[in-house]
């Protein structure tokens, strides 16, 4: 299964004008992805990127349904204090997830970084939307390098 699976990582803020051309690259690469047998598709869960591509995976699995998305959540109350309309999406995508995997009950300082390895842990392929050279992305994509994943960067 690690050999057909894919995940995402990214930044949560993804700036305005950026928006529907990082969109549009991201489905690009989803369907190249499909079309070479990809099937399944990890998401954290966290907004902006995480979000973005969850959709995406959803939106494509209307024309392909051997698609499954499954999400690897950091705790059980992750989107908790975020604004409403976020935890309004944030709850949509997991209710149309085939898979949610809870790596902890409540957060804890490194349970972020824990769900990041989990999904690279899982993957073949790493899809990033990585800007800064520091950060939860950066070390994501970081470890997925040394882990040997074929990383595929939408920037």
């Amino acid at each position: 299964m690690r050999a057909q699976t894919v995940c995402f990582t990214g930044h949560r803020k993804i700036p305005l004008e950026q928006y529907a051309p990082l969109h549009q690259r991201l489905e690009g690469v989803v369907i190249d992805l499909i079309d070479r047998g990809y099937c399944f598709f990890g998401a954290g869960g966290a907004m902006g990127f995480d979000t973005m591509a969850a959709q995406v995976v959803l939106t494509l699995r209307q024309w392909h349904p051997q698609l499954r998305l499954f999400l690897a959540l950091p705790c059980l109350h992750q989107a908790k204090y975020w604004p409403e309309a976020d935890q309004a999406v944030y709850e949509h995508i997991q209710a149309q997830a085939d898979q949610v995997v809870y790596l902890g009950q409540n957060y804890t300082r490194g349970c972020m970084y824990r769900r990041n390895r989990y999904l690279v842990d899982c993957s073949s392929v790493c899809v990033c939307y990585l800007t800064e050279a520091t950060g939860g992305t950066a070390y994501t994509v970081k470890y997925a390098r040394q882990q040997g994943l074929q990383i595929i960067s939408l920037v």
